[in-house]
Order: structure tokens, then sequence, then C-alpha cells
């Protein structure tokens, strides 16, 4: 067995069912090697970029890790934006990056670089391999590492990949989230008591089915008001599931709601913080003199650490008193005319089918779409967690993967869609289920709209000319076919909902370019 062997049979113990890849020549042997283990899918991406987005929308789904395959430094740093949105997101990934052969390191050949510096800008976990014979071990470990909820990262030379290794043994990993901690249940269960009017902030697997559930259990033992972060990584939605409110974007917004409270449990959720820093605005969003407390740790599960905080709080409530909790279904009806933003959220909320997943990555185009969510038949969510964008379409890449049944809904704005677009080969090649709708409004919004709030004013020629994407317009109906997905053009509601619905009945990928007025 060689050391590439090790590694992928290793992977495949451990349930790894994917490998996104971008590989070259120092990552040769492991290509040879995912031929000798049929179980783990090979997925190839044009740009490591898709590839690491992709690992993030999987591991969000499936709540365990992908393995990307990536090609030394450079490649790295090609994928190392999404891989800061997975950071943010909690998601498990388990990145294997080539090295040269050990041997000619020393020289400095061209593509040779500091991988390790790299990598632990947004690993929790990473080593550079000592040798053939510890593979299987340094594989299982990081494996063990990303199952709390962090990227681990391999760096393998090229030669300890190709030797053979006679005595070795594929390496079996385990993991267990630690126990919750009572102190700070009792302590969080006598702030919430104490307070006149307590809120509960959740995030990561609170946010999942088993973490609402718990969550309005405390709701309605305790009269705890339930918020949610501004960018959860997923977070189900929907009728019959709690309502909580999302902290708004803008700190004067978020300040007004948070104001409301006198004390505060967060769990899976850090302190709520203003997005940019601007001289005079608020950076710390919870009100100064309201107690607040997190009760998990990231190497808990947040969703037990809510079950234990209701168990303590009293026995569970039965159905007809959670019902007033829980949103009741009431799916927009369907707009006519010019298409705006506000007019496309509607018609996604009202034709995306139950059990859906929604990425959204609509940056400006999209916040009216949150109105409806919890309103519709349930559904998944994911959004864009540390804020580098590109992330849209590779993350619906690996989430239609990890669920080949479910109807994948990417609401892309058209500027972050330039980052990452080679995604679309991939999806076609996969024939991955996802409907891009693409927000074409022509401009950087989100750039103006903050130029605005720093106090610039209205911006000059200069300016506005990197802001604009109109000169020439970009068009994604030809750039999207040119991937091998089928597209259309649409500037009315009506040729919306047509394309839309004509979406939901392929296969396969498609995109909508939306011309919003």
């Amino acid at each position: 067995m060689t050391g590439a062997e090790a590694i992928i049979k290793t992977a495949a113990r451990a349930n790894v069912e994917i490998c996104f890849a971008n590989p070259g020549t120092t990552e040769l042997a492991l290509v040879a090697a995912l031929d000798c283990e049929k179980s783990i899918r090979p997925v190839l991406g044009l740009f490591e970029g898709v590839c690491t987005g992709a690992a993030d929308g999987y591991g969000r789904v499936k709540q365990k890790p992908a393995m990307t395959l990536l090609h030394l430094g450079p490649g790295l740093a090609n994928g190392i934006a999404n891989l800061h949105n997975a950071r943010r997101a909690r998601t498990p990934v388990f990145n294997v990056i080539g090295d040269h052969a050990s041997w000619i390191r020393p020289y400095d050949p061209p593509l040779n670089m500091d991988i390790a510096a790299l990598a632990q800008t947004v690993s929790g976990w990473h080593k550079t391999s000592d040798s053939a014979g510890t593979l299987s071990s340094d594989t299982a470990a990081a494996l063990s590492a990303s199952r709390c909820g962090q990227i681990s990262t391999l760096i393998v030379a090229a030669d300890h990949q190709s030797k053979t290794c006679p005595d070795a043994i594929v390496e079996e990993e385990s993991f267990s989230f630690q126990n919750v901690d009572s102190s700070m249940i009792v302590h969080a269960a006598n702030l919430i008591r104490n307070a006149k009017r307590p809120a509960l902030i959740l995030s990561d697997k609170a946010l999942r089915a088993r973490g609402l559930a718990a969550a309005a259990q405390i709701r309605a033992k305790s009269e705890c008001d339930l918020l949610m972060v501004t960018f959860p990584a997923c977070f189900e939605a929907g009728a019959g599931l709690p309502v909580l409110k999302r902290i708004p974007y803008f700190p004067d917004s978020a300040g007004k709601l948070l104001a409301k409270y006198d004390a505060f449990v967060l769990v899976g959720a850090p302190q709520p913080t203003a997005f940019f820093g601007y001289e005079g605005g608020a950076t710390l969003l919870l009100p100064d003199e309201a107690p607040r407390v997190r009760i998990d740790t990231f190497k808990q599960d947040a969703a037990a650490v809510l079950e234990a905080l209701s168990s303590f709080l009293g026995p569970d409530v039965g159905r007809e008193a959670l019902a007033p909790l829980m949103g009741q279904q009431a799916i927009p009806g369907l707009p006519t005319g010019a298409l705006t933003a506000e007019k496309m959220c509607a018609v996604v909320a009202a034709l995306q089918p139950e059990g859906c997943i929604l990425v959204e990555e609509g940056i400006s185009s999209a916040v009216s779409y949150y109105s409806h969510s919890p309103y519709l038949k349930p559904y998944t969510h994911l959004t864009l967690t540390g804020g580098s964008i590109g992330m849209g379409m590779p993350l619906a890449l690996g989430a239609a993967l990890a669920e080949p049944d479910r109807q994948v809904i990417t609401i892309q704005a058209d500027g972050s869609a330039m980052y990452t677009p080679q995604a679309l080969w991939s999806q076609a090649r996969e024939q991955a289920r996802v409907i891009t709708v693409i927000c074409s409004n022509r401009t950087y919004f989100t750039i103006e709209l903050e130029y605005l709030r720093a106090g610039y004013g209205q911006p000059g020629e200069a300016a506005r000319s990197l802001m604009s994407l109109d000169a020439p317009p970009l068009d994604f109906e030809s750039l999207s076919r040119g991937m091998g997905v089928p597209a259309a053009r649409v500037d009315t509601v009506e040729r919306f909902i047509a394309e839309f619905r004509k979406g939901l009945a392929h296969q396969g990928p498609c995109l909508i370019e939306a011309i919003l007025k």
C-alpha cells in the first residue's frame, strides 16, 4: 500500500464519500489511489475556489467532511477565500495539499512556498507529513479534528504519497463531542429567569431541526425570544418550525432590535458585532448594560446544550402550547409586471418546493426573501457566513451532491457570480440539480451603499467606474451555455415564472439571468 492509498483508504473507512479535486503533478499518486477506492466519488473543479466552496456546501448539508485535493501552495491560495467562509460556517472540511518531493524543497523550485503558514489562517488542525508510514494515522487525526466543525489540512510531499509502506495499517477515525457543562446551564437558566425580557441568540447546530425543537421548548417555558445571527451557515425554516428574528445587517437596525432585551444567552453563536468598523459607528451590538453568556464551546454540540437548558427549565410542553410559536404557512402570491428584486424573491418563495435547499448570495437583491422565509414550506437555507463573495454557485454544487434528491436554488448576485463561474461547468458535468438565479442589477450595489455609509458622499466618475458592471454588460446567458448549463434571460415577472417552473421540471442544472429594474 502506498502512502496515497493509505490516505484514501483511511478516508473511505471514516465514511468520506466525495473528493472535490483540482490536482497537479504533486498529487498524481493520490489521483491513482482514487482508482483503488470506488466508494469516494471524485469531482473535478476547474478552479480551486470551486472545490473548497463545494466542500463547504457538502459539509454544511451533510454535517460530515468532504475531501479536497489541491495543488501546492498556489492551489490552496486559490481556494482560501471559500475556506474562509467554511471556517466561519464551522464546516467540517478535509484538505489534502500535495507538496514538492521532500528532496527538492531545499532547492526552492518555482512553485515552492510555505504552505503550512497559509493553511493555518483557515485551519483548526494542520500538519505537514513526516513520512509515508504516518499518513493513515495523520488522516484519521485530521478527520477526527474536523468533526467538531473546523477545517483540517494535511500537507503531503509527493514522495511520501508514492512510497510503498508494506506494514501500513488503515487507522480508524474516532470523534465525540464534549459533554455539556452543567454549571453553564444553571447560569443561563438563572439569567433567563431573572430577566424581564431575555433572548436566545442561536447559530450553528442550534438552527438545525433538533436545536430548533429545543429552542421552541425554551421559548414556551420562559418567554425567552429567539434570535439568530445575521449570516447563519445553515438553518431550517418554514411552516411548523419556530419563528426566529434575524439580527439585521446594519448596526443601527441591529441595535434597535437588541436594545429591547435585558439579558442574552448565546448558543452556537459569537457575540454580535458590526460587519465593518466606521469612525463613530457601533462595534459591539448588544446593549452595554445587558448581561450575556455563551454556554457552549466549539467542541460541544449546540443542539445538546439547548436540550439540556430546556430540560433544566422544566418538563416539555405539548403541541398545542407550541403552536403559537411556530410559523404558519403563508405562500406569497405571484406578482406581475416589471421584474424587481422584491418580485424575484416573491416568485422564488412562492414556487420553491418543500424540502429544497436555498443558497443565498444575492447580497442586496435577496434582502426581501427573508420576510417570506418563516412562512414557506419547510426548507434548508445556506448563507454567506464569512463575507468572502464567490461562494454561491460552488456551495450549491456541494449541496446538490450531498442531497441529490433535493432541489437546490441559488439566489446569486451578478458581481460575485464572476468570482467562480467555473462551478457551472462542474454542475453540468455532475448533472447537479441546481437552479441558479442571477440577480442582474449590473452594479456592485453593496459597495456603493457602504461608500455612502462611510461618509464619502455621492461617488464621482472614477469611484463609480469601480462599482458599475454595465460597460460592457455581463452576458450570463451565453456564459452559462458555454459551460454546458441551459440558460435564459428574462426581464418580466411572467417570463421569470415560466423559466423558473421550467427549471423545477429539469433534472440537471439551469440558469436564469434576471434583469432587475
